[in-house]
């Protein structure tokens, strides 16, 4: 065979280029679609934080920033906007990324931490600390952590080595216990402690202190690269454990995804509540956007921009009432779930 220049092409050379070029594809809708994400999430950012009810405008955005006090502006900036749009955008990475982690390393579009109970557990040990022996701030933070990993743990073991849906199965059967608890709660409690616990219950990133921000922003900055490093495996994890076996990654490491989102979902929790549905949207989006292959840099993007975007629609939606965000992506993620089970995909046969 010739090549365009008249000179006799070497088959080994063009079955390289052939693979090239196929490589070449999916890395680059991979860069357009990660591209995309952080435009269209920085561009829900800009609006959370400069629109509303109180425009800000970009001149003043950075004089505040910098450190110019302007009345008015500068409180509902620092202590208002600003703090929302930071805290969605870090609940929403840390709940895209656990989703992500969870439904491609058990293989299954509906391993996510709000089905399998995680969310829940973190949410129920909180609720005791909160309403029961009236703890606040960090120690709560602390048992919903704790709460989350537990309830992880449990759902691992009673499923088997092998999970699947039977995981899926035990995942709904402990979320329903947790409920439970959170039930019983609710009517051992004064008036105003009810309306706290279902407020933090139903995921909020309204009136959270900048301190539990720093300490999210510092347990994400610990955790993800960790994930990063740990996700050079994951392609091979899909393709379920006797494969990745026999391609040299081991169960431990899986189970160390595993745990890592656990604990993502955990702090996510700790500093907003569980958000619902946003792990278990967030993964979908950007592998669809993807062309079904799984990106943990999308997903960590489309998690961001679902709770930013919500949070906006919700605090402006219906005028005079600040929706916890919340209530938007449950509205976003309950018609999808339903959509997923009436298709029949829930997810490849376990091994």
């Amino acid at each position: 065979m010739l090549t365009p220049t008249g000179t006799a092409a070497t088959p080994g050379v063009d079955a390289l280029e052939v693979v090239r070029a196929a490589r070449r594809t999916p890395q680059r809708r991979h860069a357009f679609v990660i591209g995309g994400l952080s435009v269209a999430l920085f561009g829900a950012f800009a609006a959370r934080v400069l629109l509303g009810d109180y425009t800000i405008t970009v001149p003043d955005f950075f004089r505040i920033l910098t450190g110019t006090d302007i009345p008015g502006a500068t409180y509902i900036l620092m202590e208002s906007k600003l703090p929302r749009a930071v805290l969605a955008l870090l609940a929403g990475v840390a709940f895209g990324v656990a989703g992500a982690l969870f439904q491609t390393t058990l293989r299954n579009p509906l391993a996510s931490p709000d089905i399998i109970g995680v969310s829940l557990g973190a949410s129920a040990t909180a609720v005791v600390a909160i309403a029961l022996w009236g703890w606040q701030g960090l120690p709560v933070s602390g048992v919903a952590v704790l709460g989350a990993i537990s309830v992880a743990l449990v759902v691992r073991l009673v499923a088997g080595p092998h999970g699947g849906h039977r995981l899926i199965l035990v995942g709904i059967g402990l979320a329903a216990a947790m409920q439970s608890v959170i039930q019983y709660v609710f009517t051992r409690v004064d008036e105003y402690d009810a309306q706290l616990v279902l407020r933090w219950l139903t995921g909020s990133v309204n009136g959270v202190a900048w301190p539990t921000i720093r300490l999210l922003a510092l347990a994400l900055a610990v955790l993800l690269p960790v994930t990063w490093w740990l996700c050079r495996s994951l392609r091979a994890t899909e393709l379920g454990d006797d494969t990745a076996a026999g391609l040299g990654v081991s169960r431990a490491r899986s189970e160390l995804l595993l745990l890592l989102g656990v604990v993502l979902v955990a702090v996510g929790v700790a500093a907003a509540g569980p958000i619902a549905f946003v792990s278990f949207l967030a993964g979908p989006i950007a592998r669809a956007l993807n062309g079904g292959r799984t990106t943990i840099l999308g997903s960590a993007l489309a998690g961001a921009l679902i709770v930013v975007a919500a949070d906006y629609v919700a605090d402006y939606l219906i005028p005079d009432t600040n929706l916890p965000v919340g209530v938007v992506t449950g509205a976003v993620g309950a018609p999808f779930l339903l959509w997923l089970l009436v298709r029949g995909r829930t997810g490849r046969r376990a091994a």
